[in-house]
């Protein structure tokens, strides 16, 4: 059984006033592609399929693309919901999806059974187990208690997560006896585990709650594939537990990551190998870092190693404690006639201000509710204690607004 792992693909993301759909476009292709390749027989998409809930009608036609191409190639698709996808977007289509081979499962079911699947390869013969959790929202998995503090809460959530899990996983095992085949089982999960290494572009999403889910506490699944992490990494060092990473780069701290997607080979004795496909840079991105000075120099040196058929999308990082008050002006002088854009201005450390200058061309529109807090908070000066205390409290309440929506 092949089994290709992506996820957190934010179909739809504005990046700094710039929209990713040519790059999500040559993703999608490029997928498809691999697919062929590489002989796939099923496709995991592991959460964080749109970036918004709402998500732009040109990502809802991509998502459309990649259920029918799927099909056409006799490829099964698995799509979890994340914490970016809004369940009753993603629930919508389901019912008609389900006759095109894509098995949805936006949120966590009210029946157990219906999140324990069953994949089949190319051929039409079972080839996989699924336990396929998407993202866990608090309320999905346990009922509060007044008066618990803050650590009762996240070991109360830990357990019912873990109970979760172990449920789908007995659920497997049971199907698996009743067909009586040697069959892997592979689970599913959008979410933070304990020592993952993430990146700016990276939401928390158990705030005041769960902030990481220990590996020990997942089932023994022959493999574990996960999302929410952008950056591709083996968890705790295990080869069968894995985040893929996002496909494009959200945020310029993932710019120097080489992304990629999963291709999983398993059999009757289990997982065999985890092979990764790199993903090409549809768009380049990069961050520079100096004073003004080694600025001058840096700025034309990227240029030159620049994509000729594409522009560079550039974030200016000042260093120095000096004031400048024609920043923008002094950076654009640099980059005028080369093949790159600034996207982003910003001091690394003092002058707030200047950074939110820098953004002046961008609208709410092209901004999260976190991105407008952040932009506030950083023109306050509060110690990092109290600004991490603030930005707990708005997340949650963000979060219970869209659960709500939900």
């Amino acid at each position: 059984m092949r089994i290709l792992h992506t996820s957190d693909w934010h179909l739809g993301q504005h990046f700094i006033g710039k929209t990713r759909q040519a790059e999500h476009q040559a993703f999608i292709a490029w997928l498809v592609e691999q697919v062929g390749r590489h002989q796939a027989d099923a496709l995991i998409v592991a959460g964080d399929i749109f970036d918004t809930g709402a998500p732009p009608s040109y990502a809802r036609e991509l998502y459309n693309q990649l259920v029918v191409a799927l099909h056409d190639a006799g490829v099964q698709l698995l799509l979890l919901g994340g914490n970016h996808d809004s369940a009753a977007t993603l629930g919508e289509s389901r019912p008609l999806l389900s006759y095109l081979s894509a098995t949805v499962v936006p949120a966590v079911e009210d029946d157990p059974a219906d999140q324990v699947r069953l994949l089949r390869r190319r051929d039409g013969q079972p080839g996989a187990i699924v336990c396929a959790v998407p993202f866990i929202r608090p309320r999905d998995v346990l009922q509060s208690q007044a008066g618990q503090s803050a650590e009762e809460k996240q070991l109360s959530l830990r357990q019912a997560i873990h109970d979760h899990y172990q449920r789908l996983y007995r659920l497997a095992c049971a199907r698996r006896e009743e067909l009586g085949l040697a069959l892997p089982i592979v689970a599913t999960g959008h979410l933070t585990t304990v020592g993952a290494s993430a990146s700016e572009s990276v939401r928390e999403i158990y705030v005041g709650a769960l902030e990481a889910f220990p590996t020990s506490a997942f089932p023994p699944a022959d493999y574990i594939a996960l999302g929410h992490i952008h950056r591709p990494q083996k968890v705790g060092g295990l080869e069968h537990i894995r985040y893929c990473g996002s496909p494009i780069a959200l945020s310029f701290d993932e710019a120097g990551q080489q992304k990629e997607v999963l291709l999983v080979e398993l059999d009757g004795a289990g997982l065999r190998s985890v092979t990764p496909l790199p993903v090409p840079i549809f768009q380049p991105l990069l961050s520079l870092k100096g004073d003004l000075a080694r600025l001058a120099e840096a700025i034309p040196a990227a240029a030159r190693q620049a994509d000729a058929g594409l522009p560079l999308w550039l974030e200016v990082v000042v260093r120095g404690d000096d004031y400048v008050a024609d920043l923008p002006a002094r950076i654009q002088q640099m980059t005028e006639g080369l093949p790159l854009e600034v996207l982003r201005i910003r001091r690394e450390r003092g002058d707030a201000a200047a950074a939110l200058q820098a953004q002046a061309s961008e609208t709410l529109g092209e901004l999260t509710p976190y991105e407008v807090f952040a932009r506030r908070l950083a023109l306050e000066d509060i110690d990092d204690e109290l600004q991490r205390g603030l930005e707990t409290r708005y997340r949650s309440v963000v979060e219970s607004l869209r659960e709500g929506e939900a």
